[in-house]
């Protein structure tokens, strides 16, 4: 059975990473921690600078993905828990300094876009120990006329080696990152360069639950497929569903019904609840009965529950 290419393999520098094992054992990169990040993430933002700037003119990145493994995110997280929303405040702040050293060097500093935004992802092709960058000039906006085919300028430090390298990649290789909503921050842009701790944003919703899924098909071999539920009611479905909207949580296997069940978190006793329209669904081994689309069943659902659909796909369901 061939194997699926990884993600540097995809973009072509899969040889700029291969190293024997010696060298991986004498070449680790040191754990991730909160000053190496800020320092990370500056060293980026003084890069940005040098390679936009022209003619006088202070051109710098709006938007910033940092992303690490997932197990490493996972930990970093937990640990140390909203100290990335700090790290971001000190780096904002750095920003402000450098931008205006530059204006009091008489140099143009004119903002690209109204606003920094932050986010925090993870890959399943990178290993512990990794960390990526990607700067973008203007952040995302809905309705905007940022052109998505223009490529992006990413920079990736393997654990391998702990050398940056620095190449274009095209918008799609997003499409493989995990974005968190927790590690999401926006914080408009101050003419004056001067930092307002009070214009840091978040999302208004925190994720209610994740749900995590394994699917039994060989492009997804070794791959979860994960989904935060940010609505309190979202519906799970299969390949075939055509809708698009945030509540729904499309697995992509033609073993998942259109749509195979509803989850519904009630804040009055803080507990989520089922209802299953499915062939089959089972609820930690223990079959669920099958509901009526206009009339739904609804059985509780506890956290770290093991849901299996039509006997093929499992899904857990994990507090957020």
């Amino acid at each position: 059975m061939e194997s699926k290419p990884n993600f540097w393999q995809r973009i072509g520098i899969q040889d700029w990473f291969l190293t024997n094992e010696e060298t991986v054992k004498t070449n680790l990169a040191p754990s991730l921690t909160p000053d190496a990040i800020y320092k990370y993430i500056i060293e980026k933002f003084r890069d940005s600078i040098g390679d936009l700037s022209f003619a006088g003119r202070i051109v710098f990145y709006h938007e910033f993905i940092i992303s690490f493994n997932a197990e490493d995110y996972k930990e970093f997280n937990e640990n140390k828990q909203g100290i990335i929303g700090l790290i971001i405040q000190e780096c904002v702040k750095k920003f402000y300094e450098i931008l205006k050293e530059y204006r009091d060097a008489g140099k143009t500093v004119e903002p690209s876009g109204s606003k920094w935004v932050f986010r925090v992802v993870s890959h399943p092709d990178y290993a512990r120990g990794d960390k990526g960058f990607i700067g973008k000039l203007l952040p995302d906006s809905a309705g905007g006329n940022q052109k998505k085919e223009e490529n992006l300028r990413v920079t990736f430090i393997p654990r391998q080696t702990g050398i940056a390298q620095t190449f274009d990649v095209n918008q799609d290789v997003l499409k493989g990152f995990t974005y968190y909503s927790d590690g999401y921050f926006e914080i408009p842009y101050i003419d004056e360069l001067e930092y307002d701790e009070k214009g840091v944003q978040k999302p208004e919703k925190a994720a209610i639950a994740r749900l995590e899924t394994i699917i039994p098909d060989p492009k997804f071999a070794g791959k979860k497929v994960e989904y935060l539920m940010n609505a309190e009611e979202i519906v799970v479905s299969g390949s075939e569903e055509t809708r698009e909207d945030d509540h729904i949580f499309k697995i992509p296997s033609d073993w998942v019904n259109v749509p195979h069940l509803y989850i519904r978190y009630n804040k009055a006793d803080g507990k989520f609840y089922l209802a299953s329209f499915g062939e089959m669904t089972t609820l930690n081994e223990m079959p669920v009965a099958q509901s009526d689309i206009n009339s739904p069943h609804w059985v509780e659902l506890p956290v770290n529950s093991r849901m299996l659909l039509n006997g093929i796909i499992g899904l857990n369901l994990f507090k957020a």
